[in-house]
């Protein structure tokens, strides 16, 4: 059909994604961004083709976001970004669109559905395409066939697409070789593909997600990361990835995230920290940069880390062990760092007091409920911000290729669309429950530090492991009549399977109200401080109270605001504590000796403001930079 003027309509696209999260402010539409920004590239196609990105945040109901999709003009093409959280949701949504535009075009994209097209037609016959791997050539090379007017069941040309005959047979066409020049996808930001600001013209969005390369070398049993496993890694230019940064920081973006593998691997990896901090001299932002780190630290890691710390860039450096069992480390096929190397690593780094965490998977082939608990104790005599995910089957990995050969028993969950792991050689059903109701709390108190500074003397001090803190919360939990306990239970109860939302219920609980502070007051009071010795009980009880009022503050009540470079701070003014606890938790950590003598201290406590969203994240690398930063009272606070 013509215009007024005989010009052909625009296609209209609308390109859809969905963060897990949810929480006040969105998830950065990486993958929308890229797709949006291959078409304003194209000087065939951005005249001829109008794209929208609909972004939503997490737990929006299906009326809600068909509400958005579908109130005004309805899509020629639609796109939606999959992973297993939103896979249920867009699938509903794709039967709507048709109900609407039987000749609209459905578009699956993403991890969770790559190579997985023979399942996804059959649970949403209404999907015409299903695109394999990256995904920036094989859109615009469709949005060019519908615009000649090719059919979506006649594709035969396509590299990197599923589709359906007529008679609904499923045709895989070869795959699409792996983009080598990244600089060939415009960058979303610098092309305007994804709109940053919001009417108030601040950064809309929670981090801002980027990537500086594609690609792993590893071939981890659980992992698909991207698709793009086992292979050479390829990286964008320093030019684009300096102006990108730039753009962030003219915008007053607190924390840069980049949506690598390894970061600080490759030697490009120290040329962007250069201009990282370069940037935040020049502008003041950012302020934080986070990144999935190198397995293996290599001489690069340890000077980006050097350099990161000299210039007042936060971060906070992984430990990916995911295991300390030599068997499940093998049938992971992973190249773990050695014992002395990880422990070596976490030592300089509490010297230099710099933050890291660990990252643990419950469940996999080979350990055990006594091995995994002994991996988590001796790991927590080092680090106690770790982070233990079960083990979940991700579509085209070795876990869920194989599942015979492990001996797995899953299923899918009540949610989302991701397996879960019940059972499995080494471990049973009641192994795993077991252990998803420690998960649940290890989670909440330990991975998104509702506690982080009681740790190490409760263990060094008073002979408490970190298992058995967890564990004492969660029996208090359970068999307590105390009220404030109820909202606690229910949520462990929901944890298992009920992932990211039944933790932000209790995260949310415990940071945002004053029955979840009392709650924590109580366990304590009523379980903990009986058991301590009292030559310790004292100072230990001043440690907890000190970690409690570093908590992050979302409700800030009679909390002046100031400003400091440019960040908004709660300020707490003339806190008082019985001993000096900064200087002797310093101590403890250097393993230096300590005396536990009362010494009356004075301290100002600032929490930067907008925590509420990172709390409802449940994104603890996120929640550790809106903890309360100490200094002596009276003394200048500058933000680190």
């Amino acid at each position: 059909m013509l215009g007024a003027e005989g010009a052909r309509p625009r296609l209209r696209v609308v390109l859809v994604q969905q963060g897990v999260w949810d929480m006040p402010l969105e998830s950065l539409p990486l993958a929308s961004g890229y797709l949006k920004a291959m078409v304003l590239g194209d000087a065939e196609l951005r005249d001829q083709v109008s794209v929208d990105i609909c972004n939503f945040r997490g737990r929006v109901t299906h009326g809600e976001m068909a509400a958005r999709l579908f109130a005004g003009q309805i899509p020629d093409v639609i796109g939606f970004s999959v992973f297993g959280w939103n896979q249920r949701a867009f699938g509903a949504l794709t039967a709507t669109f048709k109900q609407l535009n039987p000749d609209g075009w459905v578009l699956f994209g993403g991890t969770h559905v790559s190579e997985q097209a023979e399942r996804v037609f059959r649970l949403y016959p209404e999907v015409d395409v299903v695109v394999n791997g990256e995904g920036e050539l094989t859109f615009v090379e469709l949005l060019r066939a519908r615009l000649a007017g090719v059919r979506p069941d006649d594709l035969e040309p396509v590299l990197g697409v599923s589709w359906q005959r007529p008679d609904r047979t499923v045709v895989t066409n070869p795959e699409r070789p792996r983009i080598e020049d990244l600089d060939i996808i415009p960058s979303p930001f610098l092309t305007g593909a994804i709109e940053l600001m919001d009417s108030a013209g601040r950064f809309r969005y929670d981090v801002a997600l980027f990537e500086t390369n594609r690609g792993c070398p590893y071939k981890c049993s659980f992992c698909y990361w991207g698709g793009a496993i086992g292979q050479r890694v390829r990286a964008f230019s320093r030019q684009r990835l300096r102006a990108e940064l730039e753009l962030f920081a003219k915008s007053g973006v607190h924390t840069v995230v980049a949506c690598d593998a390894n970061f600080g691997m490759l030697p490009g990896d120290l040329e962007l920290v250069d201009d990282l901090i370069e940037i935040k001299q020049q502008y003041g932002f950012p302020l934080a940069f986070e990144s999935s780190w190198a397995k293996n630290k290599s001489k690069v890691f340890y000077e980006i880390v050097r350099k990161m710390k000299d210039a007042g860039l936060r971060s906070s450096f992984t430990l990916a062990l995911q295991s300390l069992n030599s068997e499940a480390v093998t049938l992971m096929r992973r190249r773990n760092m050695k014992v002395n190397e990880w422990r070596d690593l976490v030592q300089w780094l509490n010297r230099e007091g710099l933050d890291c965490y660990a990252e643990l998977i419950w469940g996999a082939p080979g350990d055990t409920v006594e091995s995994f608990l002994a991996g988590y104790d001796e790991l927590a005599q080092h680090v106690s911000r770790i982070a233990v995910y079960p083990i979940m089957l991700l579509p085209n990995t070795e876990y869920a290729s194989n599942k015979d050969l492990y001996g797995i028993v899953a299923l899918r969950g009540d949610n989302d669309d991701f397996e879960y792991v019940l059972a499995h050689r080494t471990m049973s059903f009641a192994d795993n429950a077991l252990m998803q109701r420690f998960l649940f709390w290890a989670r909440v108190i330990a991975e998104n530090a509702v506690l982080r500074h009681c740790w190490l003397p409760l263990r060094g001090l008073a002979g408490w492991g970190q298992s058995r803190v967890l564990n004492s919360m969660a029996d208090w939990a359970d068999t307590t009549a105390s009220p404030e306990a109820v909202p606690l239970r229910e949520a462990a109860l929901r944890g298992h399977g009920g992932g990211a939302p039944a933790y932000a219920k209790a995260i949310g609980y415990l940071f945002t109200t004053a029955e979840g502070r009392r709650a924590l007051e109580q366990w304590w009071q009523e379980v903990v401080e009986p058991q301590l010795p009292e030559d310790v009980r004292p100072f230990l009880a001043e440690v907890y109270r000190y970690d409690l009022l570093t908590q992050p503050v979302c409700e800030p009540g009679p909390l002046a605001v100031v400003e400091v470079n440019g960040v908004e701070y709660y300020h707490r003014p003339g806190v008082t504590l019985d001993y000096d606890v900064p200087a002797i938790l310093a101590r403890l950590r250097a393993e230096e000796p300590v005396t536990l003598t009362p010494r009356t201290t004075h301290l100002d406590i600032y929490y930067r403001t907008g925590a509420l969203s990172a709390v409802m994240s449940t994104n603890h690398e996120e929640i550790v930079h809106f903890m309360g930063e100490v200094r002596p009272a009276g003394a200048p606070f500058t933000a680190p």
